[in-house]
């Protein structure tokens, strides 16, 4: 009886709060925005076309999570919850029983009302009964749909202009970039499908690519049958620990989310996005039962690589020089490095759940058909070389009380060490923290590794980054982070160890469901290499980027928002290299409900002194997609984004986008220079779903 009166109080509460979430583009949440502007401004090379989570999330949306059977895998896919969080809610429920009601959700201690605004698009609360699907259900009772996108920068760049004749670097297949995908889905326990894709520049069914598209993947995906928890045959991936030994999904790094430090997904996933590095292509299983885990994978699949052949006498041997992460394969140099490199990977994962403790064991190894020997420079010393190399560790979580604990110990087949060490803390209801170690040694190498340190790769790298988060209000929260960290070996661009630090600070208002804002402040200081006077050693100098950034959004209406953004930053404002910059964009989003169009206009004017003070702002896009343009000079830029239901079945998507910079005769470098002010892309999407 007590319980019932609880869930009556709390319908009233919520109802102001929750009943009239509007279901939008997970992509457009604010702190998803800012990560992932933040993993485009730090990447050291080409960013992520991993689109898999907001593949989950539309999935969850059609066919919700029921919290009352979901376990802690599945809470993690939702990527909204920190391990606190979800502890507690799987307490509450082995406690109190089933849920009776989506508004129950407010009594979980450490959850709040936005907790429970942001997963209530991809959730529900149903009765708990376990119905076991035959293969045939399975693998007939799903929906699936077919969606063809193409993309097209309309002004033709050097690339495309060059005859074929007198030189090597042209691109002699047509501008267009073309995308298909293939998707079978059925409740999220079996998928398949294949993707088909080419870049701009590359042909189709002739020259380098006779056989069709530049990139084909295929995936066959089952979750939870009997003792197989799951079963990946194709393309699939996977994540390992913390990332020190393997993570080849998306993972978030430093941000307004201070919970996002700890790396949280199934081992084993399918993979069918457009991306050509970050994936394995063979098999993979995971089996479980109760408190334990055993996954086992291998994969085989021909890799981009700069061939060097051995042909001079210092040469006695075929090798690579790097491996390619571009996956572009315009020019004839660049269709002679695709998959040069064969690469044998297999590994495995153990894991073990004892009273909220988890501890793990993971092994990954490589062999290559011809051996890596990288360029001969001081900051190569340590990095991957020869045929086969390999990473080991062992993780583990541990969740008492308002307190998590979670670390992995990593160690590469030349016994190098890595090592992170990590705490979540609740400390009331309006307080949390986190902190979080990392000591990896300058000679610690992985392939498809993704940790949370400040480089892109784990090493070479020793920090400590503590983060904490005050809600004191209900309209406001405040969000700040330190990061300490240094280099003990040399970098690219970097002759010499260094240090850096960081610091962040973020205040959020939302006093409404139709007003929200924030503000924030972020200074970095990095040492690189600064030698305008052309000295004989590069001199390693300490440079201070600052960052201030405003953004507001106001629901006019149920069908309009507004929303803008004001940044400035100023790059070694003090120093021999100063810069600035500042940008300024409006956007209008309209979205009315049960409608079958909606769309988004944004203008914006950037203006930066050069490369250094550049600035990063994510656009909203077609479905599964996100766009994150850098800016530099002085321009303005404009994109139409619109979305039309032409049937039940069919959807149409289309972006057109266009800088301009009024003070330039040309746009870009080499052979994707185009000459004049002005650079257009235009987006066009479909999707049939049966």
């Amino acid at each position: 009886m007590r319980r019932v009166v609880l869930i009556i109080s709390l319908v009233f509460v919520a109802n102001k709060c929750v009943l009239a979430q509007v279901v939008e583009n997970p992509a457009t949440n604010n702190t998803v925005e800012q990560q992932l502007e933040n993993i485009t401004e730090n990447s050291e090379d080409v960013v992520s076309e991993d689109d898999s989570f907001l593949q989950e999330l539309s999935q969850y949306i059609k066919n919700p999570l029921n919290l009352n059977i979901a376990n802690k895998e599945q809470l993690t896919t939702l990527r909204f919850l920190d391990p606190i969080q979800i502890n507690s809610f799987l307490q509450y429920r082995e406690l109190m029983g089933s849920f009776l009601s989506i508004y129950e959700l407010q009594a979980v201690p450490n959850w709040d009302v936005n907790t429970i605004k942001n997963i209530l698009p991809f959730t529900t609360v149903s009765s708990p009964v376990r119905i076991t699907e035959s293969i045939g259900q399975r693998l007939s009772g799903g929906d699936y749909y077919i969606l063809a996108r193409m993309t097209q920068i309309l002004e033709k760049s050097r690339g495309f202009l060059l005859e074929p004749s007198p030189t090597r670097n042209y691109y002699p297949g047509s501008p267009q970039r073309l995308f298909i995908r293939y998707k079978y889905n059925y409740k999220n326990l079996l998928q398949y499908g294949f993707v088909a894709e080419k870049d701009p520049g590359e042909q189709l069914f002739k020259g380098y690519q006779k056989n069709g598209f530049d990139f084909y993947s295929a995936h066959f995906f089952a979750r939870d049958n009997g003792i197989i928890k799951s079963l990946a045959l194709g393309d699939f991936t996977v994540n390992l620990g913390q990332g020190l030994t393997q993570w080849m999904n998306l993972a978030f790094r430093k941000g307004p989310d201070i919970t996002s430090i700890k790396r949280q997904a199934a081992t084993l996933r399918p993979y069918n996005s457009a991306g050509e590095i970050n994936f394995h292509r063979g098999a993979g299983i995971t089996l479980g039962k109760k408190n334990w885990e055993l996954t086992f994978f291998g994969s085989y699949k021909s890799i981009d690589a700069n061939f060097v052949p051995a042909d001079t006498l210092l040469n006695t041997e075929d090798f690579v020089s790097s491996l390619q992460l571009s996956g572009f394969h315009r020019t004839k140099g660049e269709a002679e490095d695709k998959g040069i490199q064969k690469q044998l990977a297999f590994g495995g994962n153990a894991k073990i759940n004892f009273k909220g403790f988890e501890l793990g064991i993971n092994a990954v190894h490589y062999n290559f058909k011809l051996p890596l020997k990288k360029q001969d420079q001081p900051y190569n010393l340590y990095s991957l070389s020869g045929k086969s190399f390999g990473n080991y560790s062992a993780n583990y979580s541990y969740t008492y009380k308002n307190m998590h604990f979670f670390g992995e110990a990593a160690v590469s087949s030349k016994k190098y060490p890595a090592f992170i060490q990590g705490m979540l803390l609740s400390v009331s209801n309006t307080v949390d923290m986190s902190f979080l170690y990392r000591n990896i040694s300058k000679g610690y190498q992985a392939l498809y590794a993704t940790a949370f340190t400040e480089q892109t790769y784990p090493t070479n790298e020793k920090g400590l980054f503590s983060g904490i988060s005050v809600k004191p209000i209900a309209a406001w929260k405040f969000d700040a982070y330190i990061d300490m960290y240094k280099f003990p070996w040399l970098r690219s661009r970097v002759n010499a160890p260094s240090y850096g630090k960081e610091y962040f600070i973020q205040a959020t208002y939302k006093p409404s469901r139709a007003l929200e804002m924030y503000t924030r402040y972020r200074t970095e200081t990095k040492g690189i290499n600064f030698n305008p006077d052309a000295l004989v050693l590069n001199p390693v100098i300490p440079q201070t980027r600052q960052n201030w950034r405003s953004q507001i959004s106001y629901k006019l209406s149920p069908s309009f928002v507004l929303r803008s953004r004001a940044e400035a930053v100023w790059y070694d404002s003090k120093g021999a290299a100063a810069s600035k910059g500042f940008l300024l964009y409006t956007d209008v989003l309209y979205k009315p409900l049960l409608s079958k169009f909606s769309g988004g206009v944004r203008l914006q004017y950037f203006e930066t002194d050069d490369y250094n003070s550049r600035i990063y702002a994510y656009e909203n896009d077609v479905l599964y997609t996100f766009s994150i343009p850098v800016f530099f000079g002085k321009g303005y830029r404009y994109y139409l984004n619109v979305n039309y239901d032409l049937t039940r079945r069919l959807q149409v998507w289309a972006k057109i986008a266009q800088s301009f910079y009024p003070d330039q005769s040309t746009i870009g470098s080499g052979l994707d220079i185009i000459q004049g002010n002005r650079r257009t892309e235009v987006k066009l999407q479909a999707r049939y779903s049966f």
